[in-house]
């Protein structure tokens, strides 16, 4: 029997982060996913939406189907 894994190059928050301190945030997403611990990646709100920043993932937790993402906020475009 496999464990369904998905690869994330990318964090889409579809609006669930939260933040835990001033630049951390934690966001929750069903599945198992991986994404590249301590390298850049584009942040979004949706998969095709516009890139909102960048953000720098520290840490990944799985459990019960699910994976905790935290992740260090290091740029926000502005729509300015």
């Amino acid at each position: 029997m496999g464990m369904q894994l998905e690869v994330n190059t990318m964090v889409v928050t579809k609006g669930n982060e939260k933040r835990i301190a001033e630049n951390l945030f934690e966001l929750k997403k069903d599945g198992y996913r991986i994404y590249p611990i301590d390298v850049p990646v584009e942040l979004r709100k949706t998969k095709e939406g516009e890139t909102s920043g960048t953000v720098i993932p520290r840490k990944l937790v799985w459990e019960n189907e699910a994976t905790l993402l935290t992740y260090e906020l290091v740029s926000l475009n502005s729509s300015n």
